[in-house]
């Protein structure tokens, strides 16, 4: 199951990722990280660009991948760490200059920070991709304008993030872009005293989703509405039940097709492996439908 989420292997950012490092819980705590996918326009042509934030014993790393570019930025607690500044990237024939400030980023439990920072793409002085809520001071310090009214600028088309808990684990999420943010709960009993478990996803504390006789269905894929969004959940809770106890699962949630192929698809087998390998290629060119085209990747890691 670990190779499903292959839309990261292409134009990514080249970070180890947690499913195959030590199945040691604080060393997993030490990979926590998100990655993001957004698609921009660079010189008129659609561009994959990757952001990953991570977090590790000493602070936090932030990463942005352009093509075969990247640019690191640690993110470390004592004072003279440097943690605002500018890298110039070359890629697709352009100048591309990335722009961050952390300064003031005030970070909570996990690796992205919540407020008071900016990250911004900048190509021939047009903002190309701008993250966090300092947005005055980002176009103050590049010079850079934005995209024309009409123009499409970036759009998360793709996240993967790990999740840590015992019996439930959660993450805020979008599934479209500029939409609302949703608290997503997936709660799940695997100790060995429940002989039988269910699987439960909830959103915004509703319940949208649930699968009994888990030990007969630990694969599969369904399809629920969010935001009027037909969006496909997939997931693999085998690890969970025949593996280790350190194990994770794995789920999908991706609105990458139109609602009528969606109702229209046939459900996969448990041991279809087909669903696995996707590329990222694949998966981005379906982003071509308004509204559509959003995947989240979770990597549900088992505390004990």
């Amino acid at each position: 199951m670990k190779d499903f989420p292959t839309c990261f292997g292409e134009n990514g950012v080249q970070v180890a990722d947690s499913s195959s490092s030590s199945s040691s819980p604080a060393r997993n705590a030490q990979n926590n990280m998100v990655t993001c996918v957004y698609q921009c326009r660079i010189r008129g042509r659609s561009c994959p660009v990757t952001v990953n934030w991570s977090k590790n014993l000493v602070g936090h790393v932030l990463t942005v991948g352009i093509h075969d570019c990247v640019c690191k930025v640690d993110v470390k607690p004592w004072v003279f760490s440097k943690k605002k500044g500018c890298k110039s990237l070359e890629a697709f024939s352009a100048k591309i200059d990335v722009f961050w400030d952390l300064s003031s980023a005030k970070f909570g439990s996990g690796p992205q920070p919540l407020e008071g920072f900016y990250v911004g793409v900048v190509v021939d002085r047009q903002m190309v991709l701008l993250l966090g809520n300092l947005r005055k001071e980002a176009f103050k310090k590049t010079n850079a304008v934005p995209f024309p009214c009409g123009s499409s600028g970036a759009i998360l088309v793709a996240k993967k993030e790990n999740v840590f808990g015992k019996k439930m684990y959660g993450t805020k999420t979008v599934f479209r872009d500029n939409g609302q943010t949703h608290d997503l709960v997936i709660e799940c009993d695997t100790t060995s005293g429940v002989s039988d478990p269910s699987l439960i996803i909830r959103i915004d504390s509703k319940i949208v989703m649930q699968v009994n006789r888990l030990r007969w269905k630990f694969r599969g894929n369904h399809i629920i509405l969010v935001d009027g969004l037909a969006v496909e959940v997939f997931w693999d809770v085998h690890n969970w039940l025949f593996g280790t106890s350190l194990a994770d699962a794995v789920f999908m949630f991706r609105t990458c097709l139109p609602a009528d192929k969606l109702w229209t698809r046939q459900p996969l087998s448990s041991d279809d492996a087909g669903l696995l390998q996707w590329s990222f290629s694949e998966r981005f060119s379906e982003t071509k439908f308004p509204g559509l085209g959003f995947s989240l990747i979770l990597y549900a890691w088992k505390n004990v």
